[in-house]
């Protein structure tokens, strides 16, 4: 077609690059659209050889700029991405830090003057045109042959989901994976009320593109390793839509599923994730339910609030703030923590006490591949926004690992270190039970009791970690914020936003280098999202 343009008109710039194994066979894809029919202009696709994720993602925006250019040199560009880190380098609010990146995103700028080109983040199931070129350019390498405009279905495929999503449901809005207003309908449909409600029932977050952290936990597209994207939800309206009542349905086989596996008993590895607390919930309480390693996202309620520091028995927790249950308003984007534990020490393995109050190990051999790998996948999905380490340095080995491959900063924060375990640091449960058999036994049956010798109870340890969860949300709505710490920390956190009694932590099971995630909203409701998912380190 002839592609005819005032000066000063817009167009639209999608673009999307994806790497087989990150790094790994890379592709790029890129198309220019009217904003007012949604007709393409321009397509570009190109197999790169081996690369990241990132550099083919700008890869694609330098093709779709100059794609644009050569069609409207004058024109004004709305660039959209289901990358955010490209989004927000790009826009200026994040520093460029990683060598590979830096001249592509130079190169980019230099495409069209600033003033000219804006950046917006999109779900990637709006960018379904761009991903399915970089798809196709990554098949025609491993054939051994150039992508070639006449040979793409792209632009059909694309026409297609547009139609099939503008028929089935209102168009996506807030963050990825945050399904705010379609999760509000689904809680009303689940309980016989209005729309609205406190958190997501299935919106689950995760560190993913278009997630997040914080996006679903489901895969990506088969053609791209690594990828992991959830779909937004509608905007809110008076009744349910089609879309809404199949997720009520989908929630309460959802919730009853879940029920129905808690009742279980579950196959476990504490033995091997050195995670002294699931270890001590087993050796106390050998019939007790334990969570898989490697485990998905969880589907929960809000939390009603968290319990008392110190309480022993079971029962209803006051709410933090605001109405509790399904019935609370939503509040706009929550702070979304994605809780990373540290890499395996010497001491992981061998199940030993190693807390705040010890020797202060570093990362083993294992523990330094498995940051690597962690920070692979944070830097495939492109969500982090920010990252808050413990102190201690195997958390900030692995937080400057992740940091190093995002581009960012490393922010420390005290009230993330581990418990402080006394005179047990260092040792194994069996050697506790041996040397202190009574500390050990008030210690399983108390929150309130601390370590031999002068360590932490978990009551304090709650108080300080809900001390400084209070500070980060208070600064962090909207965002998505990585804190590298540990388990008594992480599932602490996981445990106040569930309501659990303090006796939950001798219940679950953190591997390291692990990741959960956790939803925290204005009104004091929060939503875990995904618990020990070690799916990177496989």
């Amino acid at each position: 077609m002839t592609a005819t343009r005032t000066a000063g008109t817009e167009v639209v710039v999608e673009a999307d690059g994806g790497s087989r194994g990150n790094p790994g066979p890379a592709g790029y894809g890129a198309v220019v659209l009217d904003p007012v029919t949604g007709e393409t202009l321009a397509e570009a696709a190109e197999y790169i050889g081996v690369a990241t994720n990132n550099v083919a993602e700008y890869k694609g925006l330098v093709a779709g700029l100059k794609a644009a250019h050569e069609l409207f040199p004058d024109a004004v560009v709305h660039v959209r991405m289901d990358s955010k880190l490209v989004v927000e380098q790009m826009s200026g609010r994040w520093k460029i830090k990683h060598p590979d990146m830096k001249p592509l995103a130079a190169e980019a700028a230099r495409v069209f003057p600033a003033g000219r080109v804006r950046y917006e983040w999109i779900p990637r199931e709006q960018n379904k045109h761009a991903d399915r070129l970089a798809n196709e350019a990554m098949d025609a390498g491993k054939r051994g042959v150039r992508w070639e405009p006449s040979t793409s279905s792209a632009a059909l495929t694309a026409a297609d989901a547009r139609a099939a999503r503008n028929a089935a449901t209102p168009p996506p809005s807030g963050p990825p994976g945050d399904a705010t207003a379609g999760a509000a309908r689904a809680r009303a449909a689940l309980t016989g009320t209005g729309a609205g409600g406190g958190t997501g029932v299935g919106g689950g977050t995760g560190p993913a593109d278009g997630t997040g952290v914080g996006a679903g936990t489901g895969a990506g597209s088969v053609e791209r390793t690594g990828r992991v994207a959830g779909d937004a939800a509608g905007q809110p309206d008076d009744a349910l839509s089609a879309a809404d009542e199949a997720l009520a349905t989908q929630a309460r086989a959802s919730l009853a599923s879940a029920a129905t596996a808690e009742r279980r008993t579950a196959a476990g590895a504490a033995a091997s994730s050195g995670d002294f607390e699931a270890e001590a919930g087993i050796l106390a309480h050998p019939g007790h339910t334990r969570t898989p390693a490697g485990a998905g996202p969880v589907v929960t309620a809000p939390a009603p609030g968290e319990a008392e520091a110190g309480a022993t028995t079971p029962g209803p927790a006051p709410t933090r703030a605001g109405a509790p249950g399904w019935g609370a308003p939503d509040l706009g984007a929550p702070a979304t923590f994605v809780l990373l534990r540290h890499g395996e020490t010497a001491l992981t393995p061998e199940k030993r006490f190693s807390g705040s109050g010890g020797s202060d190990p570093e990362l083993s051999g294992a523990g330094l591949r498995q940051a690597d790998a962690v920070a692979a996948a944070l830097a495939a999905r492109g969500t982090i926004q920010e990252i808050v380490s413990s102190p201690l340095k195997r958390c900030r080995q692995t937080a400057e690992t992740v940091a190093a491959r995002l581009g960012l900063d490393v922010r420390i924060e005290d009230g993330l270190r581990e418990t402080d375990f006394g005179a047990w640091e260092g040792l194994t449960f069996a050697e506790v039970r041996e040397r202190y058999p009574e500390d050990l036994d008030a210690w399983l049956a108390s929150p309130k009791a601390a370590p031999t010798g002068g360590g932490e109870s978990f009551a304090t340890v709650s108080r300080r970690v809900s001390a400084t969860r209070d500070r980060l949300t208070a600064v962090s709505a909207g965002r998505t914020v990585l804190l590298v710490t540990h388990v008594t920390p992480i599932k602490t956190l996981v445990r106040l936003a569930l309501g659990a009694p303090p006796e939950s932590l001798f219940r679950m099971e953190l591997s390291a280098a692990s990741l959960s995630a956790v939803a925290y909203y204005a009104d004091g409701n929060a939503s875990v999202r995904l618990l020990n998912d070690t799916s990177h380190l496989r």
